[in-house]
């Protein structure tokens, strides 16, 4: 490397890596497309490796860019954190974050702890919801920002991979008769149409025991031993079993996990808060 890495630079970088699109980051960032693009070279020059591949349709990033981006969301986080807590800095006021409820188990009670310590003034409302319900609150202006699952072909902003997985209850993990009774979320969510579209696939007849947006639920019939369902592997708590393949089972896969901020009036806080997601998230 040729030199140190600046911030402004890497704020450039993170804020293309997310739009795809030069024009329009150029836009969120303030400068002009032109600027942007001497920003980006310079960058490259620096790390020694190209970072972008230009398509018609935009950016893409190159197998080095994706692994500088992952440095520079931790750099500018620990940055930013930093200047708040050593320039008296730290942000109060509050915000809406939704979080899928699964996710909510399994990753929330750190994420909210370790972002209260750099920003005790700080209050957060959190609302739990399947990925498509929050999306619709979050283009209505209901929320600030929102943890969201989303296929991994259809997003490129991914902060964490999660594998799928059949679960069962520990007392109830044998061999299930055909057809195959399931409990799933609601209709249009991933973990819905991934089994359904899976078992399809492998001609496994099923039915559907329960469909829900209500996680408890869901899990209540899950432990009763009267169906399977669906889950990201870190929601799976242990009074529950992961079905391997030798039990029949096709494999399902996996998603992706990213967050989604309401651009046109995010506060410094949701800013700040989004930051701290995306540097945390892919460590837990």
């Amino acid at each position: 490397m040729a030199g140190s890495l600046d911030i402004d630079l890497l704020r450039s970088f993170v804020m293309v890596a997310e739009t795809g699109v030069l024009s329009r980051a150029a836009d969120r960032i303030g400068r002009s497309q032109a600027a942007l693009s001497m920003q980006m070279k310079r960058l490259e020059d620096l790390v020694g490796h190209p970072l972008l591949t230009r398509t018609g349709r935009g950016v893409l990033l190159t197998v080095q860019g994706d692994r500088l981006l992952v440095h520079a969301r931790r750099i500018l986080a620990t940055h930013d954190d930093a200047v708040a807590e050593f320039s008296g800095g730290s942000l109060g006021g509050s915000l809406r974050f939704g979080c899928p409820d699964d996710y909510a188990q399994a990753f929330l009670p750190h994420l909210l702890r370790s972002f209260a310590q750099l920003h005790p003034a700080a209050a957060i409302a959190v609302v739990c919801a399947a990925t498509p319900r929050l999306q619709a609150q979050l283009d209505r202006g209901g929320l600030d920002l929102a943890l969201l699952s989303v296929s991994l072909g259809a997003e490129r902003d991914i902060l964490r991979r999660e594998d799928l997985v059949w679960v069962a209850s520990r007392d109830h993990a044998g061999i299930w008769p055909d057809p195959l009774p399931l409990a799933l979320g609601d209709p249009d969510t991933l973990d819905h149409r991934a089994a359904l579209a899976t078992l399809d696939r492998a001609g496994r007849a099923y039915r559907i025991a329960y469909a829900s947006g209500s996680l408890s639920g869901l899990l209540a019939v899950v432990r009763s031993g009267q169906a399977i369902a669906v889950l990201t592997r870190s929601a799976v708590s242990p009074d529950l079993k992961i079905l391997a393949r030798t039990g029949g089972l096709p494999p399902l896969g996996r998603i992706g996990i990213t967050i989604r901020i309401a651009e046109r009036h995010a506060s410094p806080l949701a800013r700040a808060f989004a930051g701290h997601v995306r540097a945390v998230l892919p460590v837990l």
